[in-house]
């Protein structure tokens, strides 16, 4: 029984905190945007999200997206971006403040 209760302890800890890690937050991802890479692409993160709709937004079309743009700091893509880009895209209707 206490091997049972440890397992379903461990269990539900583990869970808990993939839930917590997995998570990504769309206003870091625009702070990023702004803060890395607004200069370099030339427009504002609203006309960069705007070039594709949620669900075509992807880790690597963002990727080839911001290499497009001069000098990227590539480290800098993240699953904030990427959330912050499907949260503002062509088909959301949300606009972001940058």
């Amino acid at each position: 029984m206490k091997k049972l209760t440890t397992l379903a302890v461990a269990a539900l800890l583990g869970l808990a905190m993939t839930t917590s890690t997995v998570s990504a937050d769309p206003a870091k991802g625009q702070k990023i945007y702004s803060k890395f890479f607004k200069a370099s692409c030339g427009m504002t993160g609203a006309k960069f999200a705007k070039k594709k709709d949620g669900d075509d937004w992807t880790m690597a079309s963002l990727k080839a997206e911001i290499g497009k743009c001069k000098n990227p700091d590539m480290s800098k893509v993240t699953p904030d971006l990427l959330d912050f880009m499907k949260e503002y895209s062509k088909d959301s209707g949300n606009v972001p403040s940058c």
